[in-house]
């Protein structure tokens, strides 16, 4: 046998539990053949390395078989197919929720039927029975609260019988699932909810559900919001070909949704079984409610005690037989159903198996072009709007912004330009100063005088070098007697007197200093302290990652610049980003990326370390997923090819730790004390008013050695 891949390779490592929805080919009241189409995709799922499958409602026996349901004979078979079923997950080594009618007493039920282990884990009947327009259950079924007992007995076993059971796997933190049937979902408070409530992180919907027009959106608005309003994924199946067309049609609808974002979407009106599958991150799932009070103290105030049924998960690929013995349970059990181990074996992947669900190599800037454009959109008015209500408020009408040629003062200064036509002040009242330095180059000076006469505001030209030269004379530096000695204190003077001329200036003009900086240079603390590029009277950067900077210059060009104006702005997307204050050596420029490391990736450990507070590994693994291989995936529109790169993984594993050292051990003190500016990105803000307060004196080290510990070289 082949030497197994590292841990860190595989998806459930870092928290991901693999989810299908089944859409099996429907045979009309034929138990025997349906556990046929449903054993098909069991086996398929097995070879995916499933750990949780679902299947639609009443699909071992058909859901519009009307009378038949009444059917001795019928509901015998459904209950020998069950026991069929059981063995066929237990040998695909997943967990299978299966739809059927099953008796209790004298009344029958709508369930769902949770199979892991070769056994019946548990039973969860349908709530509501919706008996209205094309909709009949009443008339054959009982709805779950007039049940007698909270067990039932199929196959000679007796298993929990209830709505509201939560499934937990004793041996995988979060893996915890909930079922709830079709009209349950529609219900003004759904069952679902109160599962959330009791810690189910993901929710499963066997539903039957016919289609008729509008109805495919309707039930996509009512995933995306139910995982969205209960911080959990939200998995959707629906009857498709081969159930009854008497009077009704199906579409197969299948649909994966976590957190609000819709993760896989199956094929409609297919005619062969299919799998739709995704990867859900149950970590992400649990620190999102961690961090959100909210939903704990909801759990608190309307949460009810939820009867746990513990269970074993599959096995990791490769891993042999467990020993036998169900485990653990939960504080919140009520009663416990005894779950026998899976003892089978998963064929390894070399990659660990991949990662199945999108992925955004820049979470700041969506690969859907419509988002991309709709995200562009709402980004430059929230700032537009900040900085308006800002001037309004102070009743200002000159702004100073120093225009260098880059990209983050382009922004602002389009920025700044759209504010004063809406508020109908003249472009003449923003005063833009270049301010040449030692290594200022001939191409970014040029660009920034001929964005300001392009955009029709007052420019003018400071050369900071006599100024910077009487200051390091002044302090003794070594340039000054003519060595060339380029370090960080060279740097800051002309740093530092360009946002001291921008302050005087400002007090000189009766204005205000617009900042410039961007939400990825805070987070490596790549500004120069105090008076420096760190500061200004009000920022409207501070809240935008770089990555999406790109796009807003090219969205704003695109829709209101042409000519001149659209000319220069495409010459400064060109440009390298520099901060072009140490003079260019052997004809390199001085590359802020060669530093600090590529903004992409920064941008992406940014968004899930202060966005989730995921660890390090983590952040790691899914950087690897996205970057690995620029062939694969989507890119954002209009992304040029030479920004369509790849990075492996001791690439990133690298400046991951610098990441990690720049943001949690060295620049908190920049971030302890900004200038106001507007929140833009649900990956937050950094400023202390917002979503990040952090000690300034941390260190790094539980970062690092978690990464360390747990990133192969």
């Amino acid at each position: 046998m082949p030497p197994l891949p590292h841990a860190f390779h595989s998806a459930r490592t870092h928290g991901f539990v693999r989810v299908a929805a089944a859409t099996p080919v429907v045979h009309t009241a034929d138990p025997v053949a349906n556990a046929e189409e449903h054993v098909a995709l069991i086996q398929q799922a097995g070879e995916q390395g499933v750990d949780l499958i679902v299947f639609p409602e009443l699909s071992l026996s058909g859901y519009a078989i009307d009378d038949l349901l009444m059917q001795d004979a019928l509901l015998a078979e459904v209950e020998r197919q069950i026991a069929v079923l059981a063995e066929a997950a237990d040998e695909a080594c997943l967990v299978a929720v299966i739809g059927a009618p099953v008796r209790s007493g004298d009344a029958l039920f709508n369930c769902a039927v949770v199979l892991g282990s070769g056994s019946v884990l548990g039973v969860v009947p349908k709530t509501y029975l919706p008996n209205y327009r094309e909709y009949y259950e009443k008339r054959w079924f009982a709805p779950a609260a007039s049940r007698s007992e909270d067990t039932v007995l199929l196959n000679g076993e007796t298993v929990d019988f209830a709505p509201g059971l939560i499934f937990e796997a004793v041996d995988r933190p979060g893996f915890v699932f909930a079922a709830e049937i079709c009209e349950d979902f529609w219900a003004p408070q759904p069952p679902s909810t109160w599962a959330a409530l009791a810690g189910a992180r993901i929710l499963l919907n066997l539903s039957a559900s016919n289609i008729v027009i509008g109805k495919a959106d309707e039930r996509a608005v009512l995933c995306a919001s139910q995982s969205m309003r209960a911080q959990c994924a939200y998995v959707f199946t629906a009857s498709g070909w081969g159930e009854s067309t008497t009077d009704l049609a199906w579409d197969g609808q299948a649909t994966i949704h976590e957190l609000g974002t819709k993760l896989a979407e199956g094929e409609r009106f297919a005619l062969e079984n299919h799998l739709t599958t995704a990867d859900i991150d149950v970590e992400r799932i649990g620190l999102d409610r961690l961090r959100n009070g909210t939903f704990a103290d909801c759990a608190r105030l309307e949460g009810e005690p939820a009867t746990v049924v513990p269970f074993d998960s599959p096995p990791p690929p490769g891993e042999g037989d467990r020993p036998k013995g169900g485990g653990g349970g939960s504080p919140q059990t009520l009663a416990l159903q005894s779950a026998p181990s899976i003892a089978k074996t998963r064929s390894p992947s070399p990659d660990g198996g991949g990662l199945i669900r999108p992925l955004d190599r820049f979470p700041f800037v969506p690969d859907d072009p419509a988002r991309l454009d709709q995200d562009c959109f709402e980004a430059f008015n929230i700032q537009v709007q900040g900085l308006m209500r800002r001037l309004k408020a102070t009743g200002l009408k000159t702004l100073i912004i120093g225009v260098s040629g880059g990209l983050d003062s382009t922004q602002a200064l389009l920025v700044a330009c759209r504010a004063f036509d809406r508020m109908g002040l003249p472009r003449t009242g923003i005063l833009g100063f270049t301010m040449p330095g030692f290594a200022t180059s001939e191409g970014t000076k040029s660009n920034a005088w001929a964005l300001m006469k392009a955009l029709g505001i007052t420019g003018a030209e400071i050369d900071i070098r006599p100024a910077a030269e009487r200051m390091l004379k002044d302090i003794g530096h070594p340039y000054a007697a003519g060595q060339p000695v380029h370090d960080i204190t060279f740097e800051n003077v002309q740093a530092g007197l360009r946002t001291d001329y921008l302050f005087r200036l400002a007090n000189q003009h009766g204005g205000l200093v617009l900042g410039t900086g961007d939400l990825s240079e805070l987070a490596l603390g790549w500004a120069t302290y105090g008076v420096g590029d760190h500061m200004s009277h009000y920022n409207v950067n501070g809240g935008v990652a770089k990555t999406l900077i790109r796009h807003l210059i090219r969205w704003v060009a695109a829709r209101e610049h042409e000519g001149a104006a659209g000319e220069v702005l495409q010459a400064i997307l060109d440009t390298e980003i520099s901060p072009e204050l140490v003079p260019a050596k052997d004809g390199q420029i001085q590359s802020t990326e060669a530093t600090v490391g590529p903004y992409a990736l920064n941008d992406f450990f940014l968004f899930y370390i202060t966005r989730f507070g995921l660890k390090p590994s983590k952040v790691a693994y899914l950087a690897h997923q996205a970057w690995k291989d620029a062939a694969t995936g989507h890119w954002p529109a209009n992304t040029p090819d030479d920004e369509k790169v790849e990075y492996d993984l001791a690439t990133i594993k690298g400046w991951l730790r610098k990441f990690l050292i720049r943001f949690f051990q060295t620049s908190q003190f920049k971030r302890s004390a900004l200038p106001n500016g507007p929140k833009v990105v649900t990956g937050g803000s950094l400023s202390p008013r917002g979503d990040w307060r952090a000690p300034s004196d941390a260190t790094a080290r539980v970062w690092l050695d978690e990464l360390d510990a747990n990133v192969p070289d």
